[in-house]
């Protein structure tokens, strides 16, 4: 049931990158919820072939059942021409895209571990940059023409505050300060298409892989307070929001919480509490 009054996205199509699981997976749902016929992509399309439990066909398959309508694409976002037959197949079976989220991210085994930049393998800046930033500009690319020939859509880039301060890793935090400049600049370019541009800062969400990590006994940092995270669709609901919004060009270009949008929309999580957002929002 969707959290929005009616299906107000109802006759609108998006494409949701990365929507195996964890947040990804949240903003399939919440569109989808709303009415729109979503298009999810990933990697994992089959159980086992992932540590983490969650495949694109089960995603599409939870939307089904929930009585909505969606479409599952096996797409490594590292290979530019399986981007392009998304976008292809989304065209010829649609002939319109009215919102993407840019969320598919690689997440190297290292990027929880807390180390300096000089002890992790190198290869963790092509992971990050790979897939989340440069696969992020490769959609919006595609995307783009799309959008602008119907005068009107939204994309919407899954960051981080991790743009502003430290996160996690090095190349984590400069891919997510590169995906809020690309909002920034494709927002300048964007003007007066009618396509919005919008980065959204999640706070400590409860994903799947958090989950198995405390179940496996990991400790979490002090800073990290599980009874208070946001669960995936909190962000979902921010970019759905956003995407009903006929006036969401006042947010094109910049970077905003899951919380901002909260206090600025009216909506809840799903256990109907505010979560406190993105660290940087709490303490300047």
């Amino acid at each position: 049931m969707s959290l929005f009054e009616g299906s107000p996205l109802a006759g609108k199509v998006a494409l949701v990158t990365g929507a195996s699981r964890g947040i990804g997976k949240g903003c399939a749902l919440e569109l989808a919820a709303a009415g729109a016929a979503v298009y999810v992509t990933g990697r994992t399309t089959g159980a086992g072939q992932h540590p983490l439990p969650g495949t694109v066909g089960a995603t599409a398959e939870e939307i089904a059942a929930a009585g909505g309508t969606a479409v599952a694409v096996a797409c490594d976002h590292r290979d530019d021409d399986a981007v392009r037959a998304v976008f292809d197949q989304i065209a010829a079976e649609h002939g319109r895209l009215d919102v993407l989220v840019n969320n598919a991210f690689a997440i190297p085994d290292e990027l929880t571990a807390m180390l300096p930049f000089w002890e992790v393998p190198i290869s963790n800046w092509d992971d990050m940059m790979d897939v989340g930033t440069r696969s992020a500009y490769v959609a919006s690319v595609l995307a783009a023409p799309v959008m602008i020939d119907r005068g009107d859509g939204l994309i919407a880039n899954v960051s981080s505050s991790g743009a502003v301060e430290y996160a996690w890793h090095v190349a984590y935090g400069v891919g997510k300060c590169a995906l809020d400049r690309m909002t920034a600049d494709c927002a300048r370019e964007l003007r007066d298409t009618g396509v919005s541009m919008v980065s959204v800062w999640p706070g400590f969400v409860r994903t799947e892989r958090i989950d198995v990590a405390v179940d496996s006994g990991v400790e979490l940092p002090p800073s990290l307070d599980l009874s208070a995270a946001e669960s995936p669709r909190f962000t979902g609901r921010a970019v759905t929001a956003l995407a009903i919004d006929a006036d969401r060009s006042r947010y094109t270009g910049q970077a905003v919480s899951a919380r901002d949008m909260a206090d600025a929309y009216g909506f809840t999580d799903i256990d109907g509490r505010l979560p406190a957002g993105p660290l940087h929002d709490r303490t300047g």
